[in-house]
Order: C-alpha cells, then structure tokens, then sequence
C-alpha cells in the first residue's frame, strides 16, 4: 500500500506531454481538471461550456482555446475544430447528447474526471494509494464515507473522493507526509461510463435499480456503465449476495480477483455477513474455513437509526464497507473503530426535530425510487407521512408507492412532475394525498405545513422525494435545507 507518505510525480504526467485536452463543462470537476492539467506544463489547454459566464475565472489557466454555446451540437463542432487529443466531459453531459455522439464518432477519446486522476496520481516508490471504489443507484455516499472512516480509524489516512467532496484529480495528486495512503472512490455512472483504465484494490456495486435512464438512454446502457466498477480489480469483487442483477456483472468482469460476497444471513466461505447481531468474516484472514472473524455489532451502527429500527440499507452499506477495507488489510478493530466513529453526511436520514411527538426526518438525498424504499422499510407500518416529488427524470412510481403504501399515513407530493405520482397514488386510494401548487413561492412551507397536519404522536414526517432536485431548487441540499426551515419554524 505504499510508504508512509506519498511523494513522487504525478505518474502519467509524462504521457500528456505536447497533447491538446478540451475539458467540457466547466464546475467543479471541471475545473479541478483544468488546475491539475496546468501545473504539468507542456500540455495545450482548451476550456468550453454551455453558458458564457462558466468561462469567467480562468485567467490563471494557460489556455489555447475557450468557448461557450447553448446548442449542444453546435458546441460538440466548436470542441472538435480545435482538434483535441482527448475530451474531459463534465458529469452533466450525457451520453445521449450530441457531444459524445460526435467526439466518439471522431474516434476522439473521452475521459472522466476520474480517469484523469487515476493517470496523475502521486507515486511513492513506484506504487500510488490503493483505490477501494463504490457504485450503485443508492447508499454509495454512506458506504465510501464508512469505507473512509475504517481506512482512517486503521492508520491510513483515507480519504473519501470522487462523486463527493473535493476532485479526486486533486486530492489522489497530494504529495508529502500527510497524503492519505487509501482513497475510498464514490463514481457515478456518468463518471464510470468514461473511465478506462482505473485499476482499483476492491470494488463494489451496491445494488442496481433504474435511475438516470435519461442521460444513457436505456437501462441496459445504465447498468454497462455500473458494471465497469469491476473492470481490473486486483484484490476483491465485493457483491450483495442474492442481487442477481450485480452478481451478473461480477460474472462478466475478467478474471483475477477474488468474489468476496456480503449478506444479511450467516455467512458462507468467502463471504462477510450477520450471525445474531454480530457481524463475522469468513472472506479474508480467517484460520480454518469454518472459521470466522468478528468484525462489528449492529450496536455499534446504532447511532445511524433515525427511527426505533436500524434501516437495512445501512446494514448493507456497513457491510460492503467492511468488506472493501479488509481487503487493504484493515484489522477487525479498525473497522469496529471506524463505524463508530462514522457520521453520516447531511439530508441522509437526518432527524431536524421532534415537534409534538413526530419526527421530522430529512432523506432528501433519496433522489430515486430504490434509496426512498429503503428509507421506509425502517419505519412501523401505518406511521409515515411522506414528503415525495421532484423532477422525475422519467421515471413512474407505480411499484414503489405498492411496496410501501402498508408504511404511509398520507403523502405531501411537491415538484412539477406530479402526473407519476397521481397516476401511482390513484392506486392506493387508501391514502390521503396533497398535492402542492409547484407554482407556489413556499413550496416546502406548505408542504410541511401540510404533512403536520396529516400527522399523529408517533409519526415520522419523512422527505424522501425519490426525485431530483432541479426542479424547484438548487440541488437535494438546498432542497433538505428548506425543509429543515420549514420544520424549525413549526418548532417556533
């Protein structure tokens, strides 16, 4: 895993010499590429974007080219008269749109953001930290930032990156004495579809359900880009046991690592999972095979209920982070110590206040159908009423709303997507629905004020859109922090 800190050059830097990179989509990433492109020095530089003001800023950039269009296609031809060697996307170009139709029908290479990374990451010795890598449609914040906690707890300074927190370009580049020695990498499928060449200790996807249909055009296109994860695993291929549609992809990934299984049962050979309470490894270090490490409890995940019961998806998330830190040789206490120590990021099952005897509870970063089931699974029957909406990316909640209509009291729609979730709800007619006007100017207000009203001593009053955010606010953050307002002004 490396020395004791990582120095050394940037370890492709010298295959980008003389070669002209156009970064495309100029936010965060973006301009994290753009930073780490310029101080190699001998590279040709172009920066485009959809909106004119994104090219303010960039006077420190060494730039060759710059360009703005709103036309997608018209942008796509401006990038390739420069004639780049390669494209860095942004994360919000899609893959059905008229750049990457154009600039792969060039035979053009285009490279994400993480693919920039793993090509510039620092080396000490002739070896850089090892990656653990996360995907799936829901819990992969929760599960890297566990992975995170262990690396730290075990002495290796991780570091969470990737679809979270900084650029990873800039934090797997870090050089010096205090330069994490383990990354734990959240990716997207948009991050993933164009990464070619990350070479990761371990990996793991969490589970796969429909999201994103739009920006790859088919569920069969969403589930290709989760399934890179797998692609070059040197160490272990964590999977949820029982999940056909991951265990497929961990089938037809080449061979060379090991399969390490994560269940809720008693665990198999090869395989992490939960005897009693007690969560025991059968997969790495273990004497004979009938034996098994302990790893944890679920007393110690207790700390991340937000309700009477222990959600399951954190369970899962715990496991599969367990399971991905052992295989960078984490001890069993590093992992007990770091799930401990672990605290959840904001608008993930975040509990604002207690108001007359119902908890007001903030999932807002369950922007699809699969993270807001999970949220409900923890919650008694009969005793929720759910804040849901948002921009529904194309999606139709017909199955989710059946799965869960035995957990709802009533349910608050918001967003100007609201056709889905009527057609859905007119099949539970048992259940009382709001429906806020999306041209309102209090838009969570009502809502809250709405589901108060719905509610009874005992209630959770839970926002889990299982939408996005973009409709109605600037992202799921600002979306959950209008409701925690909402709920503080109930509390007066």
């Amino acid at each position: 895993m490396g020395g004791e800190a990582v120095s050394g050059a940037a370890q492709g830097a010298h295959e980008l010499e003389g070669r002209r990179i156009a970064v495309v989509g100029l936010g965060k990433s973006g301009r994290g590429c753009l930073a780490a492109l310029a101080g190699l020095g001998r590279v040709r530089l172009s920066a485009w974007d959809a909106a004119e003001d994104a090219l303010g800023g960039l006077d420190a950039v060494p730039l060759d080219a710059a360009g703005h269009s709103e036309d997608p296609a018209d942008l796509a031809s401006r990038v390739l008269a420069w004639k780049p060697d390669v494209v860095i996307p942004a994360p919000a170009v899609p893959e059905t749109g008229a750049l990457f139709a154009a600039v792969e029908g060039a035979g053009v290479p285009l490279w994400s953001e993480i693919e920039l990374a793993w090509r510039l990451r620092a080396v000490d010795g002739g070896e850089a930290a090892p990656w653990l890598c996360v995907t799936g449609t829901n819990g992969k914040t929760t599960t890297t930032g566990m992975a995170a906690s262990i690396l730290r707890a075990a002495g290796l300074g991780g570091l969470a990156v990737g679809n979270i927190g900084a650029p990873a370009v800039q934090a797997v580049t870090q050089t010096g004495p205090h330069a994490p020695r383990a990354f734990a990498v959240e990716l997207s499928s948009f991050q993933l579809r164009t990464t070619h060449t990350v070479s990761p200790l371990a990996s793991v996807c969490l589970n796969v359900a429909d999201d994103h249909l739009e920006w790859h055009g088919s569920r069969e296109a969403y589930w290709a880009a989760k399934a890179r994860v797998y692609d070059r695993v040197r160490s272990a291929r964590v999977y949820p046991v029982g999940d056909r549609q991951v265990a497929r992809m961990v089938e037809g990934a080449p061979a060379g690592a090991r399969t390490v299984g994560v269940t809720l049962g008693p665990p198999s050979a090869g395989q992490i999972g939960l005897v009693g309470d007690v969560v025991a490894d059968r997969a790495y270090g273990a004497g004979r095979p009938d034996e098994a490490a302990e790893l944890f409890t679920l007393q110690d995940l207790a700390h991340l209920a937000a309700g009477p019961g222990l959600p399951a998806h954190v369970v899962w998330d715990a496991l599969a982070a367990a399971a991905l830190a052992r295989a960078a040789g984490a001890p069993p206490e590093s992992v007990r110590r770091g799930l401990r120590d672990f605290a959840p990021g904001r608008h993930r099952i975040e509990t604002v206040a207690r108001v007359g005897g119902v908890a007001y509870v903030d999932d807002s970063k369950a922007t699809n159908a699969h993270a807001a089931r999970a949220c409900l699974a923890s919650l008694e029957e009969g005793t929720a009423v759910w804040i849901v909406g948002g921009l529904a990316k194309g999606a139709r909640f017909d199955g989710l709303v059946e799965d869960v209509a035995g957990k709802l009291r009533g349910v608050v729609v918001i967003g100007v997507d609201q056709e889905p979730w009527r057609s859905a709800l007119a099949r539970a007619a048992d259940v009382p629905a709001v429906y806020v006007d999306p041209r309102s100017g209090s838009v969570m207000a009502e809502a809250v004020a709405a589901a108060r009203r719905m509610a009874e001593p005992g209630d959770t009053v839970l926002l889990a859109p299982a939408c996005a955010s973009m409709d109605q606010f600037a992202s799921y953050a600002e979306r959950g922090e209008a409701f925690a307002a909402a709920v503080r002004s109930l509390d007066g």
